[in-house]
């Protein structure tokens, strides 16, 4: 079965429009919290998008990944930066997480991320 992250994204925010008209104050109120959440501070953009992207895959949302794994190639995210990142998830997760681990490899790469060199 083949995922599409851009076409996740795409249904999930086409929802999310009338979602936002319909509760305004908590959708402001959420995108607060975002910006306040992932603002430059003691750790960069980066690493928080990371860290959120730790959280998709073992919540296993497929929306938070196609997200997050365009976050990171804009934020210049390197391939090795990922895969170690998924490594914990791997770890901290077990089998469940493995397999959203390859789902967060797939949409960073959909997202114009680094591609692993033929050996």
């Amino acid at each position: 079965m083949s995922k599409s992250y851009k076409d996740i994204i795409g249904h999930t925010s086409s929802w999310l429009v009338p979602l936002r008209k319909d509760t305004v104050d908590t959708s402001r109120g959420f995108g607060a919290l975002s910006q306040a959440a992932m603002s430059d501070g003691a750790l960069d953009k980066k690493t928080k998008e990371l860290i959120a992207m730790a959280l998709g895959v073992a919540a296993r949302c497929d929306p938070c990944l196609g997200y997050h794994a365009q976050a990171l190639v804009k934020l210049g995210c390197t391939r090795a930066e990922l895969q170690e990142m998924l490594g914990v998830c791997i770890y901290m997760g077990g089998g469940p997480s493995l397999m959203y681990a390859a789902n967060a490899l797939a949409a960073y790469e959909e997202f114009g991320g680094e591609k692993q060199l033929a050996a």
